[in-house]
């Protein structure tokens, strides 16, 4: 078969085996990660390899192999700068005295098992070639490692990640991870100092160099394409590309400084600003193709350089079982005792233990290394690539029993009572209209649960649709959007401002909606209504594309709310204007009405009174009647009871923006509810308010 072809089928096959094991595997409560693991091992001589050698040997033969690890190298490259990415050095900060003492010993104790163990492992499974130092160092890392990125998908999966379990665990996973990669890096310096042409001390005194460039030369000019990302409001390809470039530079470096290109993906990953934005869209650019495409590979690759085979006889079985007492041992051991002196209880001590015993895809990378330096033989190889698969699997099932379900709940009780966290999206035309955008945001979550994002878009060939004044031009981005950011200074809301140029901007107000996570995109309307459908354009566009929801104000007066009407049915977007209004009551203390019209009450939240009336035919009027009582702002839902068409903005919402005398606020819900948009009905009855 042809190289290329053959290359072809190979990666449709791992990607095939990935996905099916790793379903496999999510069906009996285990990470996905593990089955593709196991995966890679059952396409090599362990499993294929023995079951059928001539299937094996036709679709993974010898001198194909060349090829397909490159791609895997590419594949780590880009997941080691996502584990540095995904590094958060605020991790490390105010986790108290347990986080400290816990990281530390969960480092020394293994290594110094690890080394321990050389001694046994040296004369009977290491290359003659390798000094005894090299190869305890190495198995001292080696033991010392653990597979932060997999432990944080546990802890999110099994609601750890709000608990003081989960915090502890995080940091101590994050002290490990940044401490096995240094000391790692040593060692393979010293194990390369024959074979590289730098000595060694020029090799450790560079790459000490090399860090402190990071840090001082290198991060500072990161920021900026951090401040260029908040500027933008979404990740551009011309920063992907120079982020990707960044990565191979530091790569190359720390290649060339004889300590692998792997730690210089993983620190450039760790130097790149911390804004939460940046390293979301980051993620999401790249996260899914290495995940998906590359890591299987990579498993692939391991797997077809592991046979278990190789561990064979009762003395051989009796060293693996040795080297997975003592990975245990010294992971979980170190780690609860430390925990449990600290002061945490013993289930918790367990908890933490059993998690930092988590070695995974981690343990594998440096296993792979650990090969390719000759450092250990494929015998020990097999050994350990045991020992990470098998300390992964036991992750889930003994935290289940150590920590069930109950007091992971009972734990994030406090948690849960905080206050919701919103994110609102407001794009922003006039300058004067800003400020009334954010009177209604502010409306919907107090200060310190509240992210405001202000996106002025500026087009050189038009206004901006029915967000801009017909008779101007786009005003710059800072006059735009001062007013809305003066107003959110005085109010305690710190407003961050995106600015860019845009042909299309209902499309780009809803890419930036999605790139920021928002869960309400809140537009205003400063045209009279002269023609029909004047809803249309940018706001009509906007509300077709954005996942996110979507409201419309449309500002009659600024005195405060004092009653609020909010007209209720049984759609969507009924019920999240009827959530929204609901938050406006809470949060400002308005008192909210919920009107019906022709039709049965549904279940109301807390606080909101129950009014009805009969359309005589024209719901809309009745609609308009009713807010004439007094009322300030009529939330309503873009739902069918309004519409005289089939158009989600009809007629019949161009009359209520025309008739109503309140101020209005339209509200179209998401693809699913949001934040904001999402109650739980009171169980007592609601309060009805007779006409």
């Amino acid at each position: 078969m042809h190289g290329i072809l053959l290359l072809f089928v190979q990666i449709g096959v791992v990607i095939v085996a990935a996905r099916v094991v790793g379903a496999l595997f999510r069906r009996i409560g285990q990470p996905q990660v593990v089955g593709e693991m196991v995966a890679g091992l059952m396409l090599g001589p362990s499993l294929l390899g023995w079951a059928a050698p001539g299937v094996s040997a036709a679709l993974f033969p010898a001198d194909s192999l060349a090829l397909l690890g490159a791609l895997s190298q590419v594949g780590l490259l880009l997941f080691m700068f996502l584990v540095g990415l995904e590094l958060d050095p605020r991790l490390l900060r105010g986790r108290g005295h347990a986080a400290v003492v816990t990281s530390h010993v969960s480092i020394v104790v293994p290594f110094l098992l690890g080394a321990l163990l050389a001694l046994v492992l040296y004369p009977r499974l290491a290359d003659a070639s390798i000094g005894f130092t090299g190869f305890a160092l190495f198995m001292g890392a080696a033991m010392s490692v653990t597979a932060f990125p997999v432990l944080a998908r546990i802890l999110a999966e099994r609601n750890l990640m709000r608990t003081r379990l989960g915090a502890v665990t995080l940091a101590c996973a994050a002290v490990d991870d940044v401490t096995a990669w240094s000391l790692l890096a040593v060692v393979i310096a010293l194990v390369r100092a024959d074979a590289m042409p730098l000595p060694l001390w020029a090799s450790l005194g560079g790459t000490v160099l090399y860090v402190l460039a990071m840090w001082f030369v290198v991060r500072p000019l990161l920021a900026r394409l951090e401040r260029l990302h908040a500027t933008r409001g979404r990740l551009t390809q011309d920063v992907l590309a120079v982020v990707l470039l960044g990565l191979l530079a530091s790569a190359a470096a720390t290649e060339g400084l004889g300590i692998h290109a792997l730690f210089g993906a993983f620190l450039f990953g760790a130097m790149l600003p911390r804004a939460h934005d940046f390293v979301r869209d980051l993620t999401e650019k790249l996260e899914d193709v290495t995940v998906v495409f590359f890591l299987p590979l990579f498993f692939a690759a391991t797997g077809l350089r592991t046979s278990i085979g190789l561990v064979s006889g009762a003395d051989m079985w009796l060293f693996a079982g040795l080297v997975l007492a003592v990975a245990i041992a010294g992971k979980f051991g170190g780690s609860a005792i430390a925990a449990r002196l600290t002061g945490l209880s013993w289930r918790e001590a367990g908890a933490l233990g059993i998690l930092m015993n988590t070695r995974g895809l981690m343990e594998l990378v440096i296993l792979t290394i650990g090969l390719d330096l000759g450092v250990i033989t494929p015998a020990l190889f097999a050994m350990m690539v045991l020992m990470a698969l098998v300390t992964t699997f036991m992750t889930t099932p003994v935290l289940a029993w150590l920590y069930p379900d109950r007091l992971i709940r009972a734990e994030s009780a406090d948690a849960e009572a905080a206050p919701d966290r919103a994110t609102v999206l407001i794009p922003v035309a006039l300058p004067s209209s800003g400020p009334g955008l954010l009177r209604v945001a502010r409306a919907l979550a107090p200060a310190d649960a509240l992210r405001v994002y202000g996106l002025h878009l500026a087009r050189a060939d038009a206004p901006l649709g029915p967000l801009a004044d017909a008779t101007a031009g786009p005003p710059a981005a800072d006059d735009a959007l001062a007013p809305m950011r003066a107003a959110g200074a005085s109010g305690g809301v710190d407003v961050h401002a995106l600015s860019f140029v845009s042909r299309a901007p209902g499309a780009d107000i809803a890419d930036v909606a999605h790139a920021k996570g928002a869960d309400l995109v809140l537009m205003g309307w400063h045209k009279p209504v002269v023609v029909e459908n004047v809803l249309g354009g940018t706001v009509a566009d906007v509300l077709r594309r954005a996942r996110a929801d979507v409201a419309i104000h449309i500002q009659r007066a600024f005195s405060p709310w004092e009653r609020v009407l909010v007209p209720v049915g049984a759609g969507a977007h009924d019920r999240a204007a009827l959530a929204l209004a609901a938050r406006i009551g809470r949060i400002t203390g308005a008192e909210i009405t919920a009107l019906v019209v022709d039709g049965d009450a549904p279940d109301l939240p807390d606080g909101v009174a129950l009014r009805r009336v009969e359309s005589g035919g024209d719901p809309v009027g009745a609609l308009v009647g009713v807010a004439r009582d007094g009322f300030d702002l009529v939330v309503v839902g873009l739902s069918e009871t309004w519409a005289s068409d089939a158009t989600l903005l009809s007629s019949g919402h161009e009359r209520l923006a025309r008739d109503c005398p309140a101020s209005l606020l339209l509200v179209r819900a998401g693809a699913s509810p949001g934040a904001l948009t999402s109650f739980d009905a009171s169980d007592a009855p609601a309060r009805e308010r007779r006409p």
